[in-house]
Protein backbone atom coordinates (compact mmCIF):
# COMPACT_ATOMS: atom_id res chain seq x y z
CA UNK A 1 0.00 0.00 0.00
CA UNK A 2 1.50 3.62 -0.88
CA UNK A 3 1.81 5.73 1.91
CA UNK A 4 -0.62 9.16 0.94
CA UNK A 5 1.03 12.08 2.58
CA UNK A 6 -1.90 14.32 1.33
CA UNK A 7 -4.84 15.34 3.73
CA UNK A 8 -7.44 13.30 3.28
CA UNK A 9 -10.77 14.37 1.40
CA UNK A 10 -14.23 13.37 2.69
CA UNK A 11 -15.91 11.04 1.43
CA UNK A 12 -19.10 12.94 0.33
CA UNK A 13 -17.19 15.65 -2.02
CA UNK A 14 -15.32 12.64 -3.18
CA UNK A 15 -18.94 11.76 -4.38
CA UNK A 16 -19.91 14.96 -5.17
CA UNK A 17 -16.59 15.57 -7.19
CA UNK A 18 -16.93 12.07 -8.93
CA UNK A 19 -20.41 13.13 -10.02
CA UNK A 20 -22.02 10.06 -7.88
CA UNK A 21 -23.59 12.29 -5.67
CA UNK A 22 -24.98 16.02 -5.70
CA UNK A 23 -25.24 18.39 -3.29
CA UNK A 24 -28.91 18.06 -1.75
CA UNK A 25 -28.12 14.43 -1.65
CA UNK A 26 -25.00 14.93 0.12
CA UNK A 27 -26.80 17.65 2.49
CA UNK A 28 -29.79 15.14 3.55
CA UNK A 29 -27.64 12.56 4.11
CA UNK A 30 -25.89 14.67 6.84
CA UNK A 31 -29.26 15.50 7.86
CA UNK A 32 -29.97 12.28 8.74
CA UNK A 33 -26.29 11.25 10.21
CA UNK A 34 -27.81 13.53 12.71
CA UNK A 35 -31.22 11.29 13.42
CA UNK A 36 -31.48 8.97 16.30
CA UNK A 37 -32.65 6.02 14.15
CA UNK A 38 -28.91 6.43 12.23
CA UNK A 39 -26.64 7.01 15.38
CA UNK A 40 -23.52 5.33 14.93
CA UNK A 41 -23.73 4.64 11.03
CA UNK A 42 -21.67 5.57 8.47
CA UNK A 43 -21.79 8.16 5.84
CA UNK A 44 -21.58 5.66 2.89
CA UNK A 45 -23.92 3.11 4.75
CA UNK A 46 -26.82 6.35 4.80
CA UNK A 47 -25.95 7.16 1.27
CA UNK A 48 -26.52 3.42 0.41
CA UNK A 49 -30.14 2.75 2.25
CA UNK A 50 -31.26 6.40 1.18
CA UNK A 51 -30.51 4.76 -2.15
CA UNK A 52 -28.36 8.35 -2.90
CA UNK A 53 -25.54 6.06 -4.07
CA UNK A 54 -24.03 2.58 -5.06
CA UNK A 55 -21.89 0.57 -2.61
CA UNK A 56 -19.69 0.33 -5.96
CA UNK A 57 -19.52 3.95 -6.13
CA UNK A 58 -18.60 4.43 -2.41
CA UNK A 59 -15.81 1.87 -2.26
CA UNK A 60 -14.52 3.27 -5.88
CA UNK A 61 -13.69 6.43 -4.56
CA UNK A 62 -12.36 5.05 -1.03
CA UNK A 63 -9.57 2.58 -3.01
CA UNK A 64 -8.81 6.13 -5.01
CA UNK A 65 -8.48 7.80 -1.65
CA UNK A 66 -6.42 5.66 -0.05
CA UNK A 67 -4.22 4.80 -3.67
CA UNK A 68 -5.54 0.92 -3.77
CA UNK A 69 -6.91 -0.90 -6.39
CA UNK A 70 -10.50 -1.79 -6.62
CA UNK A 71 -11.69 -4.98 -7.60
CA UNK A 72 -15.12 -6.75 -8.30
CA UNK A 73 -14.65 -10.27 -6.83
CA UNK A 74 -15.25 -13.18 -8.77
CA UNK A 75 -14.09 -16.64 -7.94
CA UNK A 76 -11.74 -17.35 -10.95
CA UNK A 77 -9.94 -14.67 -9.20
CA UNK A 78 -9.15 -16.99 -6.60
CA UNK A 79 -6.59 -19.34 -5.46
CA UNK A 80 -8.58 -21.95 -3.75
CA UNK A 81 -5.13 -23.27 -2.09
CA UNK A 82 -4.39 -19.88 -0.03
CA UNK A 83 -7.64 -19.59 1.95
CA UNK A 84 -6.46 -21.80 4.48
CA UNK A 85 -3.38 -19.32 5.43
CA UNK A 86 -6.10 -17.52 7.30
CA UNK A 87 -8.50 -18.75 9.89
CA UNK A 88 -11.91 -19.68 8.47
CA UNK A 89 -13.34 -17.61 11.99
CA UNK A 90 -10.74 -14.62 11.42
CA UNK A 91 -11.80 -14.43 7.53
CA UNK A 92 -15.86 -14.65 8.47
CA UNK A 93 -15.68 -12.45 11.61
CA UNK A 94 -12.97 -9.51 9.34
CA UNK A 95 -14.70 -10.01 5.66
CA UNK A 96 -11.15 -10.36 4.70
CA UNK A 97 -10.59 -12.69 1.53
CA UNK A 98 -7.07 -14.02 0.57
CA UNK A 99 -7.25 -14.62 -3.45
CA UNK A 100 -3.68 -15.37 -4.37
CA UNK A 101 0.25 -15.27 -3.35
CA UNK A 102 3.32 -14.77 -5.52
CA UNK A 103 6.71 -14.60 -4.55
CA UNK A 104 5.90 -13.97 -0.82
CA UNK A 105 3.22 -11.37 -1.21
CA UNK A 106 -0.48 -12.44 -0.46
CA UNK A 107 -3.06 -10.42 -2.08
CA UNK A 108 -5.86 -9.92 0.10
CA UNK A 109 -9.43 -8.58 -0.53
CA UNK A 110 -10.57 -5.90 2.24
CA UNK A 111 -13.82 -4.54 2.68
CA UNK A 112 -12.42 -1.38 4.75
CA UNK A 113 -8.88 -0.08 3.31
CA UNK A 114 -8.93 2.69 6.41
CA UNK A 115 -7.82 0.04 9.18
CA UNK A 116 -4.09 -0.68 8.79
CA UNK A 117 -4.12 -3.18 11.86
CA UNK A 118 -5.95 -5.46 9.71
CA UNK A 119 -3.57 -5.64 7.06
CA UNK A 120 -0.95 -5.82 10.21
CA UNK A 121 -2.77 -8.58 11.87
CA UNK A 122 -2.76 -10.41 8.72
CA UNK A 123 0.45 -10.04 7.71
CA UNK A 124 1.43 -11.64 11.36
CA UNK A 125 -0.70 -14.74 11.20
CA UNK A 126 0.52 -15.69 7.60
CA UNK A 127 3.88 -14.22 7.94
CA UNK A 128 3.78 -12.94 4.35
CA UNK A 129 3.83 -9.44 2.83
CA UNK A 130 0.40 -8.77 2.67
CA UNK A 131 -1.18 -6.24 -0.19
CA UNK A 132 -4.75 -5.34 0.11
CA UNK A 133 -7.33 -4.71 -3.12
CA UNK A 134 -10.69 -2.88 -2.18
CA UNK A 135 -14.21 -4.53 -2.69
CA UNK A 136 -17.76 -4.18 -1.66
CA UNK A 137 -19.26 -5.67 1.63
CA UNK A 138 -21.57 -7.45 -0.78
CA UNK A 139 -19.45 -9.15 -3.06
CA UNK A 140 -17.00 -10.29 -0.18
CA UNK A 141 -20.50 -12.17 1.48
CA UNK A 142 -21.40 -13.56 -1.68
CA UNK A 143 -18.37 -15.11 -2.40
CA UNK A 144 -17.88 -15.73 1.45
CA UNK A 145 -20.63 -17.99 1.16
CA UNK A 146 -19.56 -20.34 -1.03
CA UNK A 147 -16.08 -20.77 0.12
CA UNK A 148 -16.19 -24.43 0.54
CA UNK A 149 -16.90 -25.64 4.04
CA UNK A 150 -18.23 -22.52 5.17
CA UNK A 151 -20.13 -22.63 8.54
CA UNK A 152 -21.48 -19.26 8.12
CA UNK A 153 -23.95 -18.14 5.56
CA UNK A 154 -24.35 -14.96 4.51
CA UNK A 155 -27.62 -13.91 3.56
CA UNK A 156 -27.88 -10.51 2.63
CA UNK A 157 -27.08 -10.93 -1.49
CA UNK A 158 -31.14 -11.11 -2.32
CA UNK A 159 -32.19 -9.68 -5.09
CA UNK A 160 -34.67 -7.29 -4.66
CA UNK A 161 -37.69 -8.14 -6.03
CA UNK A 162 -38.94 -11.71 -4.55
CA UNK A 163 -41.57 -12.30 -6.96
CA UNK A 164 -39.18 -12.51 -9.94
CA UNK A 165 -36.74 -14.93 -7.39
CA UNK A 166 -39.85 -16.95 -7.26
CA UNK A 167 -39.95 -17.18 -11.02
CA UNK A 168 -36.63 -18.14 -11.73
CA UNK A 169 -37.07 -21.24 -9.24
CA UNK A 170 -40.11 -22.18 -11.27
CA UNK A 171 -38.58 -21.73 -14.78
CA UNK A 172 -35.38 -23.27 -13.45
CA UNK A 173 -36.83 -26.24 -11.44
CA UNK A 174 -38.84 -28.93 -13.17
CA UNK A 175 -37.30 -32.13 -12.23
CA UNK A 176 -36.41 -32.63 -8.96
CA UNK A 177 -35.20 -36.24 -9.34
CA UNK A 178 -32.21 -34.97 -7.61
CA UNK A 179 -33.25 -33.08 -4.57
CA UNK A 180 -29.63 -32.24 -3.70
CA UNK A 181 -28.69 -31.10 -6.85
CA UNK A 182 -31.66 -28.79 -6.93
CA UNK A 183 -31.49 -27.48 -3.37
CA UNK A 184 -27.39 -26.21 -4.15
CA UNK A 185 -28.71 -24.04 -7.31
CA UNK A 186 -28.96 -20.77 -7.33
CA UNK A 187 -32.54 -19.77 -7.68
CA UNK A 188 -33.53 -22.17 -4.93
CA UNK A 189 -30.36 -20.73 -2.45
CA UNK A 190 -32.08 -17.13 -3.37
CA UNK A 191 -35.56 -18.58 -2.27
CA UNK A 192 -34.18 -19.58 1.49
CA UNK A 193 -31.96 -16.81 1.67
CA UNK A 194 -34.99 -14.67 1.02
CA UNK A 195 -37.17 -16.14 3.57
CA UNK A 196 -34.43 -15.99 6.59
CA UNK A 197 -33.25 -12.12 5.38
CA UNK A 198 -37.22 -11.22 5.36
CA UNK A 199 -37.67 -12.60 8.86
CA UNK A 200 -34.84 -10.87 10.56
CA UNK A 201 -36.09 -7.89 8.69
CA UNK A 202 -39.78 -8.10 9.82
CA UNK A 203 -38.30 -9.09 13.48
CA UNK A 204 -39.94 -12.63 13.46
CA UNK A 205 -39.43 -15.54 16.38
CA UNK A 206 -40.18 -17.79 14.35
CA UNK A 207 -40.87 -18.89 10.07
CA UNK A 208 -43.13 -21.80 9.23
CA UNK A 209 -42.55 -23.34 5.55
CA UNK A 210 -45.66 -25.90 5.46
CA UNK A 211 -47.53 -27.62 2.40
CA UNK A 212 -50.60 -26.38 1.96
CA UNK A 213 -53.33 -28.08 -0.60
CA UNK A 214 -51.92 -26.30 -3.69
CA UNK A 215 -48.52 -24.08 -2.82
CA UNK A 216 -46.41 -23.94 -0.23
CA UNK A 217 -47.06 -21.27 2.59
CA UNK A 218 -44.43 -19.19 4.26
CA UNK A 219 -45.42 -17.77 7.64
CA UNK A 220 -43.75 -15.08 10.05
CA UNK A 221 -44.59 -15.10 13.65
CA UNK A 222 -44.66 -11.62 14.77
CA UNK A 223 -44.96 -10.09 18.32
CA UNK A 224 -46.88 -13.56 18.99
CA UNK A 225 -48.51 -13.83 16.03
CA UNK A 226 -48.64 -15.40 12.52
CA UNK A 227 -48.63 -13.82 9.61
CA UNK A 228 -48.28 -15.17 5.62
CA UNK A 229 -45.76 -14.21 3.73
CA UNK A 230 -45.56 -15.74 0.45
CA UNK A 231 -46.49 -18.79 -1.47
CA UNK A 232 -44.79 -20.79 -4.10
CA UNK A 233 -45.39 -23.46 -5.93
CA UNK A 234 -46.27 -26.93 -4.18
CA UNK A 235 -43.08 -29.39 -6.18
CA UNK A 236 -40.68 -26.56 -4.39
CA UNK A 237 -41.27 -28.03 -1.40
CA UNK A 238 -38.36 -30.73 -1.15
CA UNK A 239 -35.98 -28.67 -2.37
CA UNK A 240 -36.70 -25.46 -0.08
CA UNK A 241 -36.44 -28.12 2.59
CA UNK A 242 -33.18 -29.74 1.55
CA UNK A 243 -31.63 -26.50 1.13
CA UNK A 244 -32.54 -25.93 4.73
CA UNK A 245 -31.42 -29.15 5.75
CA UNK A 246 -27.66 -29.03 4.26
CA UNK A 247 -27.01 -25.16 5.84
CA UNK A 248 -28.17 -27.07 9.16
CA UNK A 249 -26.74 -30.45 8.72
CA UNK A 250 -29.12 -32.50 8.85
CA UNK A 251 -29.97 -35.49 6.52
CA UNK A 252 -31.42 -34.54 3.24
CA UNK A 253 -32.36 -38.37 2.55
CA UNK A 254 -34.41 -39.36 6.03
CA UNK A 255 -37.94 -37.76 5.15
CA UNK A 256 -39.22 -39.96 7.60
CA UNK A 257 -38.44 -38.93 10.46
CA UNK A 258 -38.37 -35.13 13.08
CA UNK A 259 -34.51 -34.14 12.86
CA UNK A 260 -33.62 -30.81 14.74
CA UNK A 261 -30.51 -29.01 13.89
CA UNK A 262 -28.89 -25.34 14.27
CA UNK A 263 -27.47 -23.11 11.53
CA UNK A 264 -25.46 -19.56 11.97
CA UNK A 265 -26.11 -16.75 9.41
CA UNK A 266 -24.72 -13.43 8.87
CA UNK A 267 -27.22 -10.23 8.24
CA UNK A 268 -25.61 -6.77 8.11
CA UNK A 269 -22.55 -7.73 9.95
CA UNK A 270 -24.40 -9.60 13.05
CA UNK A 271 -24.79 -12.98 13.68
CA UNK A 272 -28.33 -14.56 13.63
CA UNK A 273 -28.56 -18.06 15.41
CA UNK A 274 -31.52 -20.27 13.66
CA UNK A 275 -32.93 -23.15 15.09
CA UNK A 276 -34.30 -25.92 12.19
CA UNK A 277 -37.25 -28.51 13.24
CA UNK A 278 -38.47 -30.59 10.59
CA UNK A 279 -41.25 -32.74 10.66
CA UNK A 280 -42.59 -35.49 7.94
CA UNK A 281 -46.02 -34.41 7.14
CA UNK A 282 -48.98 -35.24 4.80
CA UNK A 283 -48.25 -33.08 2.14
CA UNK A 284 -44.21 -33.06 2.60
CA UNK A 285 -42.04 -31.77 5.60
CA UNK A 286 -43.02 -29.35 7.43
CA UNK A 287 -40.06 -27.20 8.60
CA UNK A 288 -39.80 -24.69 11.63
CA UNK A 289 -37.15 -21.85 12.46
CA UNK A 290 -36.60 -20.60 15.25
CA UNK A 291 -34.73 -17.11 14.62
CA UNK A 292 -32.45 -16.04 17.39
CA UNK A 293 -31.63 -12.50 16.62
CA UNK A 294 -29.31 -11.68 20.19
CA UNK A 295 -27.96 -8.30 18.79
CA UNK A 296 -31.87 -6.77 18.74
CA UNK A 297 -32.78 -7.96 22.59
CA UNK A 298 -31.61 -6.23 25.45
CA UNK A 299 -30.49 -8.15 27.87
CA UNK A 300 -31.04 -4.80 30.73
CA UNK A 301 -33.53 -5.25 33.09
CA UNK A 302 -34.97 -2.47 33.56
CA UNK A 303 -35.50 -2.59 29.78
CA UNK A 304 -37.64 -5.76 29.86
CA UNK A 305 -41.07 -3.41 31.30
CA UNK A 306 -40.95 -4.31 34.61
CA UNK A 307 -42.78 -1.70 36.81
CA UNK A 308 -40.76 -0.32 39.55
CA UNK A 309 -42.11 -2.53 42.54
CA UNK A 310 -42.06 -5.64 40.82
CA UNK A 311 -38.15 -4.66 39.64
CA UNK A 312 -37.34 -3.88 43.22
CA UNK A 313 -38.41 -6.83 44.47
CA UNK A 314 -37.20 -8.65 41.69
CA UNK A 315 -33.80 -7.27 42.16
CA UNK A 316 -33.88 -8.35 45.83
CA UNK A 317 -34.80 -12.16 44.88
CA UNK A 318 -31.65 -12.07 42.47
CA UNK A 319 -29.15 -10.72 45.23
CA UNK A 320 -30.15 -13.19 48.18
CA UNK A 321 -26.96 -15.32 48.75
CA UNK A 322 -28.68 -18.75 48.50
CA UNK A 323 -32.21 -20.40 47.61
CA UNK A 324 -34.37 -20.69 44.59
CA UNK A 325 -35.55 -17.86 42.11
CA UNK A 326 -38.29 -19.33 39.39
CA UNK A 327 -39.34 -17.18 36.20
CA UNK A 328 -42.41 -19.03 35.14
CA UNK A 329 -44.62 -18.90 32.03
CA UNK A 330 -45.74 -20.65 28.49
CA UNK A 331 -43.37 -21.52 26.09
CA UNK A 332 -42.12 -18.41 24.22
CA UNK A 333 -42.94 -15.26 27.31
CA UNK A 334 -39.79 -14.74 27.31
CA UNK A 335 -38.62 -16.30 30.50
CA UNK A 336 -35.30 -17.18 29.27
CA UNK A 337 -34.07 -13.72 28.45
CA UNK A 338 -35.45 -12.58 31.81
CA UNK A 339 -33.39 -15.16 33.43
CA UNK A 340 -30.50 -14.28 30.90
CA UNK A 341 -30.44 -10.60 32.16
CA UNK A 342 -30.87 -11.31 35.65
CA UNK A 343 -27.60 -13.22 35.13
CA UNK A 344 -26.18 -10.20 33.57
CA UNK A 345 -27.01 -8.08 36.90
CA UNK A 346 -25.22 -10.12 38.90
CA UNK A 347 -21.89 -11.52 37.46
CA UNK A 348 -18.72 -9.96 38.31
CA UNK A 349 -15.23 -10.69 38.13
CA UNK A 350 -15.95 -12.47 42.11
CA UNK A 351 -18.63 -14.54 41.46
CA UNK A 352 -18.40 -18.04 39.84
CA UNK A 353 -21.54 -18.01 37.54
CA UNK A 354 -22.03 -21.13 36.02
CA UNK A 355 -25.27 -22.03 33.35
CA UNK A 356 -26.78 -25.32 32.49
CA UNK A 357 -28.78 -25.21 29.43
CA UNK A 358 -30.30 -26.95 26.10
CA UNK A 359 -29.56 -24.98 24.50
CA UNK A 360 -27.49 -21.92 24.99
CA UNK A 361 -29.10 -19.03 23.55
CA UNK A 362 -26.96 -15.82 24.15
CA UNK A 363 -23.52 -15.66 24.97
CA UNK A 364 -22.60 -13.64 28.05
CA UNK A 365 -19.32 -12.42 29.16
CA UNK A 366 -18.02 -13.72 32.36
CA UNK A 367 -20.37 -16.77 32.86
CA UNK A 368 -19.43 -20.28 32.31
CA UNK A 369 -22.22 -22.11 29.91
CA UNK A 370 -22.17 -25.69 29.46
CA UNK A 371 -24.67 -27.63 26.78
CA UNK A 372 -26.78 -30.73 27.83
CA UNK A 373 -25.90 -33.49 25.56
CA UNK A 374 -28.98 -35.91 26.60
CA UNK A 375 -27.47 -38.08 23.61
CA UNK A 376 -24.63 -39.22 25.90
CA UNK A 377 -25.97 -38.89 28.99
CA UNK A 378 -25.26 -35.20 30.05
CA UNK A 379 -29.09 -34.94 31.26
CA UNK A 380 -30.00 -31.46 33.62
CA UNK A 381 -29.59 -33.79 36.79
CA UNK A 382 -26.37 -35.30 35.89
CA UNK A 383 -24.82 -31.55 34.69
CA UNK A 384 -25.97 -30.31 37.85
CA UNK A 385 -24.71 -32.61 40.39
CA UNK A 386 -21.11 -32.10 38.24
CA UNK A 387 -21.31 -28.29 38.56
CA UNK A 388 -21.91 -28.45 41.60
CA UNK A 389 -18.69 -29.45 42.01
CA UNK A 390 -17.21 -27.23 40.08
CA UNK A 391 -17.21 -24.60 43.28
CA UNK A 392 -20.23 -22.27 41.27
CA UNK A 393 -21.79 -19.17 43.39
CA UNK A 394 -24.58 -18.90 41.44
CA UNK A 395 -26.02 -21.70 38.96
CA UNK A 396 -28.73 -21.10 36.50
CA UNK A 397 -30.86 -24.36 35.25
CA UNK A 398 -32.75 -24.30 31.95
CA UNK A 399 -35.89 -25.30 32.78
CA UNK A 400 -36.63 -28.16 35.79
CA UNK A 401 -38.91 -30.72 34.09
CA UNK A 402 -39.16 -33.86 36.69
CA UNK A 403 -38.61 -34.74 39.93
CA UNK A 404 -34.66 -35.61 39.57
CA UNK A 405 -33.82 -31.86 38.11
CA UNK A 406 -36.43 -30.39 40.91
CA UNK A 407 -34.98 -31.95 43.72
CA UNK A 408 -31.35 -31.50 42.85
CA UNK A 409 -31.87 -27.68 42.16
CA UNK A 410 -33.67 -27.54 45.69
CA UNK A 411 -30.79 -29.41 47.60
CA UNK A 412 -28.30 -26.88 45.66
CA UNK A 413 -30.46 -23.94 47.07
CA UNK A 414 -30.33 -25.69 50.48
CA UNK A 415 -26.03 -26.20 50.30
CA UNK A 416 -25.72 -22.45 49.88
CA UNK A 417 -25.96 -21.72 46.63
CA UNK A 418 -28.28 -19.13 44.47
CA UNK A 419 -30.31 -21.15 41.50
CA UNK A 420 -31.93 -19.53 38.95
CA UNK A 421 -34.50 -22.04 36.98
CA UNK A 422 -38.01 -21.79 34.67
CA UNK A 423 -41.07 -23.87 35.34
CA UNK A 424 -44.11 -24.22 33.08
CA UNK A 425 -47.08 -22.68 35.00
CA UNK A 426 -49.71 -20.31 34.87
CA UNK A 427 -48.84 -18.20 37.37
CA UNK A 428 -46.52 -17.53 39.89
CA UNK A 429 -48.77 -19.27 43.27
CA UNK A 430 -48.94 -22.50 40.65
CA UNK A 431 -45.25 -23.27 40.73
CA UNK A 432 -45.58 -24.45 44.37
CA UNK A 433 -48.29 -27.09 43.10
CA UNK A 434 -46.50 -27.73 40.23
CA UNK A 435 -43.08 -28.83 41.90
CA UNK A 436 -45.27 -30.78 44.31
CA UNK A 437 -46.94 -32.58 41.65
CA UNK A 438 -43.70 -33.40 40.23
CA UNK A 439 -42.27 -35.05 43.58
CA UNK A 440 -40.80 -32.73 45.49
CA UNK A 441 -41.85 -32.70 49.23
CA UNK A 442 -43.27 -29.55 50.38
CA UNK A 443 -41.28 -29.36 53.43
CA UNK A 444 -37.91 -28.59 50.97
CA UNK A 445 -39.96 -26.41 48.64
CA UNK A 446 -41.01 -24.22 51.47
CA UNK A 447 -37.58 -24.38 53.06
CA UNK A 448 -35.27 -23.23 49.47
CA UNK A 449 -37.73 -21.39 47.36
CA UNK A 450 -37.55 -17.49 47.51
CA UNK A 451 -38.96 -15.96 44.65
CA UNK A 452 -41.26 -16.45 41.62
CA UNK A 453 -41.63 -14.51 39.15
CA UNK A 454 -44.57 -15.73 36.36
CA UNK A 455 -44.48 -13.49 32.81
CA UNK A 456 -46.48 -12.78 29.53
CA UNK A 457 -45.89 -10.75 26.87
CA UNK A 458 -48.69 -8.30 25.21
CA UNK A 459 -48.09 -6.46 21.73
CA UNK A 460 -47.21 -2.33 22.56
CA UNK A 461 -49.39 -0.03 20.69
CA UNK A 462 -47.81 1.13 17.50
CA UNK A 463 -46.79 4.51 18.56
CA UNK A 464 -46.87 5.92 15.06
CA UNK A 465 -50.79 5.05 14.98
CA UNK A 466 -51.67 5.60 18.51
CA UNK A 467 -54.89 7.18 19.26
CA UNK A 468 -57.28 8.01 21.99
CA UNK A 469 -60.53 6.13 21.59
CA UNK A 470 -63.76 5.18 23.53
CA UNK A 471 -63.97 1.48 23.31
CA UNK A 472 -67.11 -0.58 23.15
CA UNK A 473 -69.45 -0.67 25.76
CA UNK A 474 -69.09 -4.76 26.96
CA UNK A 475 -65.22 -3.96 27.31
CA UNK A 476 -66.16 -0.79 29.80
CA UNK A 477 -68.38 -3.50 31.77
CA UNK A 478 -65.85 -6.14 31.80
CA UNK A 479 -63.03 -3.64 33.33
CA UNK A 480 -65.82 -2.43 36.11
CA UNK A 481 -66.75 -5.53 36.67
CA UNK A 482 -63.11 -6.45 37.49
CA UNK A 483 -62.90 -3.36 39.43
CA UNK A 484 -60.83 -1.21 37.33
CA UNK A 485 -61.17 2.13 35.94
CA UNK A 486 -59.71 3.55 32.99
CA UNK A 487 -59.67 7.70 31.99
CA UNK A 488 -58.23 7.58 28.72
CA UNK A 489 -58.47 4.29 26.35
CA UNK A 490 -55.31 3.81 23.86
CA UNK A 491 -55.51 1.44 20.35
CA UNK A 492 -53.00 1.31 17.13
CA UNK A 493 -55.14 2.35 14.12
CA UNK A 494 -53.07 0.49 11.62
CA UNK A 495 -50.26 1.96 10.01
CA UNK A 496 -46.98 0.59 7.44
CA UNK A 497 -44.92 0.47 10.43
CA UNK A 498 -47.49 -2.23 12.29
CA UNK A 499 -48.06 -3.78 8.86
CA UNK A 500 -51.72 -2.61 9.97
CA UNK A 501 -52.12 -4.19 12.95
CA UNK A 502 -52.40 -1.42 15.18
CA UNK A 503 -49.05 -3.09 17.68
CA UNK A 504 -45.52 -3.37 16.76
CA UNK A 505 -43.38 -5.09 19.64
CA UNK A 506 -44.31 -6.39 22.53
CA UNK A 507 -43.38 -5.84 26.40
CA UNK A 508 -43.57 -8.08 29.77
CA UNK A 509 -46.41 -7.50 31.95
CA UNK A 510 -45.12 -9.39 35.33
CA UNK A 511 -46.18 -10.91 38.74
CA UNK A 512 -43.84 -11.01 41.60
CA UNK A 513 -44.65 -13.83 44.69
CA UNK A 514 -41.69 -12.77 47.27
CA UNK A 515 -41.68 -15.88 49.71
CA UNK A 516 -42.28 -14.76 53.41
CA UNK A 517 -42.60 -16.49 56.81
CA UNK A 518 -46.15 -16.84 56.31
CA UNK A 519 -46.06 -18.21 52.74
CA UNK A 520 -42.90 -20.70 53.84
CA UNK A 521 -45.49 -22.03 56.29
CA UNK A 522 -48.15 -22.47 54.53
CA UNK A 523 -46.08 -24.64 51.41
CA UNK A 524 -44.83 -26.43 54.64
CA UNK A 525 -48.02 -27.29 55.48
CA UNK A 526 -49.28 -28.24 52.28
CA UNK A 527 -52.02 -25.75 51.81
CA UNK A 528 -53.68 -25.67 48.48
CA UNK A 529 -53.00 -22.97 45.80
CA UNK A 530 -55.65 -21.16 46.29
CA UNK A 531 -54.63 -20.86 50.18
CA UNK A 532 -51.39 -19.62 48.98
CA UNK A 533 -52.39 -16.77 46.25
CA UNK A 534 -55.01 -15.64 48.92
CA UNK A 535 -51.66 -14.83 51.36
CA UNK A 536 -50.08 -13.47 48.87
CA UNK A 537 -52.54 -11.03 47.45
CA UNK A 538 -53.13 -9.96 51.27
CA UNK A 539 -49.28 -9.57 51.59
CA UNK A 540 -49.61 -6.88 48.37
CA UNK A 541 -48.80 -8.96 45.61
CA UNK A 542 -49.46 -7.69 41.78
CA UNK A 543 -50.78 -9.88 39.77
CA UNK A 544 -50.31 -10.47 35.94
CA UNK A 545 -53.84 -8.78 35.33
CA UNK A 546 -53.14 -5.97 37.68
CA UNK A 547 -49.59 -5.15 35.51
CA UNK A 548 -51.82 -5.62 32.21
CA UNK A 549 -53.76 -2.88 33.29
CA UNK A 550 -51.27 -0.76 34.89
CA UNK A 551 -49.60 -0.72 31.65
CA UNK A 552 -52.95 -0.16 29.59
CA UNK A 553 -53.29 3.21 31.35
CA UNK A 554 -49.78 4.19 30.34
CA UNK A 555 -50.81 3.73 26.88
CA UNK A 556 -48.33 1.07 26.47
CA UNK A 557 -50.73 -1.73 25.42
CA UNK A 558 -54.37 -2.32 24.99
CA UNK A 559 -57.48 -3.93 27.02
CA UNK A 560 -57.79 -6.32 24.66
CA UNK A 561 -54.32 -7.84 24.94
CA UNK A 562 -54.32 -7.45 28.32
CA UNK A 563 -57.74 -9.82 28.60
CA UNK A 564 -56.10 -11.84 25.92
CA UNK A 565 -52.63 -13.26 27.78
CA UNK A 566 -54.22 -12.55 31.47
CA UNK A 567 -57.74 -13.28 30.92
CA UNK A 568 -58.14 -16.87 32.16
CA UNK A 569 -55.92 -15.76 35.17
CA UNK A 570 -58.23 -16.58 38.28
CA UNK A 571 -58.29 -13.52 40.95
CA UNK A 572 -59.81 -14.21 44.22
CA UNK A 573 -59.91 -10.45 45.92
CA UNK A 574 -62.40 -8.41 44.05
CA UNK A 575 -62.81 -5.63 44.08
CA UNK A 576 -59.23 -4.58 42.35
CA UNK A 577 -57.09 -2.21 43.68
CA UNK A 578 -56.71 0.88 42.40
CA UNK A 579 -54.24 1.39 39.80
CA UNK A 580 -50.28 2.87 40.78
CA UNK A 581 -48.39 3.79 37.68
CA UNK A 582 -45.57 2.08 36.90
CA UNK A 583 -42.95 4.68 37.55
CA UNK A 584 -43.00 5.93 34.21
CA UNK A 585 -46.23 7.94 34.24
CA UNK A 586 -48.44 8.24 31.73
CA UNK A 587 -46.81 8.28 28.02
CA UNK A 588 -47.37 11.10 25.46
CA UNK A 589 -48.99 9.86 22.40
CA UNK A 590 -45.36 11.06 20.59
CA UNK A 591 -43.24 8.96 22.57
CA UNK A 592 -41.93 5.80 21.89
CA UNK A 593 -42.64 3.11 23.87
Amino acid sequence: MKTNTKAPRRLGNLLVEKGYLDAAGLESALAAQRQPEYKGRLLGEILVDLQHCTEDQIVECLAEEYDIPYVKLDPRLMDPGVIELLPRTYIEENLVLPLFCVEGTLTVAVTEPSNLFLVDEIATLTNLKVQVVVTTTRDARRTLTNLPNSKVFVIDDIIEDHDTDVTLIEDAIEDISDVEEIAGQSPVIRLVNYIIFNAAKEGASDIHIEAAERCVRVRYRIDGKLYKSLEVPLHLLPAVTSRIKIMAGLDISERRLPQDGRVNVMLNRRRIDLRVSTFPGQRGEKTVIRVLDTSSTSLILEDLGFAEDILNGFLAGIKAPNGIVLVTGPTGSGKSTTLYAALNQISTMENNVCTVEDPIEYHLPLINQFQVQEKIGLTFPVALRTLLRQDPDVVMLGEIRDEETGRTAIQAALTGHLVFSTLHTNDACAAVTRLVNMGVEAYLIGAALNTVLAQRLVRKICVKCRQTYEPPRPIRRTLEKLGYEMDVYYRGVGCRRCRNTGYAGRVGIHELLAIDDELRDAITAEAPVSTIRNIARRNGMVTLRHDGFRKVKEGVTSVEEVLHVAGDVPEFVTPAAPLPTTGAGPLPLSQEV
